[in-house]
């Protein structure tokens, strides 16, 4: 039976490459010769590779794992944006392309072998059942969910709208357990805006989904029409982009009709195409500000890259991700997709800001960054220099400096994230999102309650910098003469929490204050209270305020 089973299976392995090489044949035949033979001679030995170790391998293989796995590795050889999408992963591809999904409605991470509720989105199924950031999930639907990863805990807790789920959960030392129906999950694409003062207005836009301009147009008008807003600051920082065509609609919010924002160029020349605006713009006047950083990808670069070469708005923060490639979703087999990268996409200056050259690996395999050699110089509308192969550059940097090494392990060890989960649950409310803050007597709190971990450990960059000093010396042989002062100093820089919590008071309370506020008022609170302190707002306030300043960035004259 098994010889029948290897027999049936080679069989198969046989048809399907025929099939293959049909399908070649009929696409490449008359059109590239060499890539023809090339390809169904790969073909071929990769099914008889296949054949090789289904039939003669040790253990039993998994063909459709096995298959997988040779597919992700091909792509991977490309570039980190062409995948294969299997038909189990469908939900995902649809999440990407329309921020919805079926399923309960929150954000889970994992702290050990637990896997917890990190952020419910409000209105939605997680929080009107009740569950709340800081729960412990135990089981769903009876089966245990410990030690599982997010990404397993993500595949469960997802489904289609209308299909119930049985949690049970621990919050403190409580059990709970919540029967409820899954829905259809829309994460909004504009967690919030609202104004800054009395004329400069804000938009947060967090993805490019299929509805990404309307929900932007719907604020833009709110904050004009009914709020008085004259100009206005577009946040699209850590947005890693999405759809092309929302990129188009929003740049034209503030630029004529039928102005080109962007132009695609790939292999297939008939695949090339020109996007321009075709709506009646939202205003033409008001003055803007793009703010990015280097987790703002893709489609942000289109926005702030097309309206930077069209001295449209003026764009502050960092440069940006560097990502210039267009991908393009094709159906193939059995409900599965492969999304493909099709061209390099390029603002009107006619620059493209790919930073990374998939197509040049070196012997490692390594990609590497756009040579400076190649990198060629540019002119905005107003001649303004900008340049190709680095991102988006701002006009105006803002340096944000890093966390300290403190701050850093209280946030990445849930410190932070598990002193906001008891805050609420002594306090059933707080002050608005805006007006929140700290007291002095609860920062000491946090720090008593600190205090009483014996697993926080760190070194501070100083400390780190000075051992391999003291190393060098060593080599050199001038540490017997000066191993005392080296000591000594390195007993000064070894980190004392008591005194950094103190020192590092500010950046932490920043952060305390907002996974405070995002219990209670979710993500419109956690991004409302981060604004008043964030450093890209105030520069933004400033340039908004000045017109002339404002004007000579853009290099506008009067």
């Amino acid at each position: 039976m098994k010889i029948k089973h290897y027999i049936l299976i080679f069989f198969a392995v046989i048809f399907l490459t025929s099939a293959s090489t049909f399908t070649v044949s009929y696409y490449f035949t008359d059109k590239n010769d060499d890539n023809y033979f090339e390809i169904t001679k790969n073909l071929r030995t990769m099914s008889a590779v296949y054949n090789v170790i289904n039939t003669y391998y040790v253990d039993e293989p998994q063909p459709g794992k096995m298959m997988k796995t040779g597919i992700d590795a091909m792509l991977k050889s490309l570039d980190p944006y062409t995948v294969y999408i299997p038909e189990s992963r469908i939900e995902d591809y649809r999440y990407m392309t329309t921020g919805q999904y079926g399923g309960i409605g929150a954000m889970i991470q994992k702290q050990g072998d637990n896997i917890v509720i990190s952020e419910p989105y409000e209105g939605f199924p997680a929080q009107k059942n009740g569950l709340k950031a800081g729960d412990i999930l135990l089981e769903v639907d009876g089966k245990s969910v410990k030690g599982k990863s997010v990404k397993d805990m993500s595949t469960i807790l997802k489904g289609g709208a209308g299909t119930k789920l049985t949690i049970k959960y621990k919050r403190g030392e409580d059990v709970k357990e919540l029967t409820f129906e899954r829905e259809d999950v829309k994460v909004a694409e504009v967690p919030y805006y609202g104004m800054i003062d009395n004329e400069i207005g804000y938009v947060k836009l967090t993805s490019f989904t299929n509805t990404a301009s309307q929900n932007v147009g719907k604020a833009l008008r709110t904050l004009k029409d009914s709020l008085g807003m004259k100009k206005v600051i577009f946040d699209l920082r850590n947005n890693g982009g999405g759809l092309l065509h929302e990129a188009v609609n929003i740049v034209n919010f503030w630029t004529p009709k039928g102005q080109l924002v962007v132009e695609t160029k790939g292999r297939i020349e008939s695949m090339n195409r020109l996007f321009k605006t075709n709506n009646k713009p939202f205003d033409l006047e008001m003055p803007v500000v793009v703010l990015i950083n280097d987790h703002s990808a893709s489609a942000s670069e289109i926005v702030s890259g097309s309206l930077q070469d069209l001295d449209r708005g003026v764009i502050i923060g960092e440069r940006s991700y560097g990502k210039g490639l267009v991908q393009q979703t094709k159906d193939i087999n059995f409900g599965s997709k492969v999304k493909v990268t099709i061209a390099k996409y390029y603002t009107p200056s006619g620059r493209c800001i790919q930073k990374l050259d998939y197509s040049n690996r070196d012997t490692k395999g390594i990609v590497h960054e756009v040579s400076d050699s190649l990198i060629h110089v540019f002119k905005t509308k107003n001649g303004r220099i900008v340049k190709d192969g680095r991102g988006v550059d701002p006009d105006i940097e803002v340096d944000l400096g890093v966390y300290s090494k403190l701050t850093a392990v209280l946030l990445t060890e849930n410190y932070i994230f598990n002193y906001a989960t008891e805050y609420q649950r002594k306090h059933p409310s707080i002050a608005d999102s805006k007006t929140f803050k700290l007291t002095d007597e609860e920062y000491n709190d946090f720090m008593n309650s600190i205090k009483t971990e014996d697993k926080i450990s760190y070194t501070t960059d100083s400390q780190e910098l000075l051992k391999q000093l003291k190393e060098i010396a060593k080599d050199e042989k001038y540490l017997k003469d000066s191993e005392k002062e080296f000591n000594d100093l390195l007993t000064k820089l070894t980190p004392n929490l008591d005194s950094d919590l103190l020192r590092y008071k500010d950046e932490i309370i920043k952060l305390l204050e907002n996974e405070i506020v995002s219990r209670y008022y979710y993500q419109k609170g956690r991004v409302e209270s981060s604004l008043k302190y964030d450093d890209y707002i105030k520069e933004s306030v400033k340039v908004l305020n000045d017109t002339q300043l404002y004007k000579k960035i853009l290099s506008i004259k009067e």
